[in-house]
């Protein structure tokens, strides 16, 4: 009608390359890199993989080491994974968020990794000298 003017807008949908949803560490990588207009070499020489790497973990072939952790989170912006809960949960969080396997974790602690294991499966709790010493490492960052 020549009286009447409407206008539409609608925010634009995004690619066919964006993940439908984000599950996981890959799918977050890849919409931030998107989001950015990145491409994957770029992404891969801030975290310090091969274009390869980002490659397969964009496509949830592979799942990043833990020592990435840090420099990935750092890309991102935020920590992608699930806040924890239980004492069992903020541990192994924080010693991913440091890029620490439970090996070198344990090396850090003065105790055996079995033991690293068994405090992130819950099987028990650190004694309260061991508790110090896991918040001596955390402060440490």
């Amino acid at each position: 009608m020549p009286f009447c003017q409407a206008e539409l807008r609608a925010a634009k949908p995004n690619s066919i390359r964006y993940p439908k949803e984000i599950n996981t560490l890959g799918d977050h990588i890849r919409t931030h890199r998107l989001d950015l207009n990145l491409l994957q070499k770029q992404v891969a020489k801030q975290i310090g993989v091969d274009e390869a790497t980002i490659t397969n973990w964009e496509r949830n072939a592979t799942v990043p080491a833990v020592r990435f952790i840090p420099a990935i989170i750092q890309f991102l912006g935020y920590d992608p994974l699930p806040p924890p809960i239980s004492f069992s949960e903020r541990l192994a969080a924080a010693r991913r968020v440091l890029g620490l396997s439970q090996r070198k974790m344990a090396e850090k602690l003065g105790v055996d990794p079995a033991t690293i294991h068994d405090w992130e499966a819950g099987r028990h709790r650190p004694i309260k000298r061991s508790l110090e010493m896991i918040g001596r490492v955390f402060q440490s960052r």
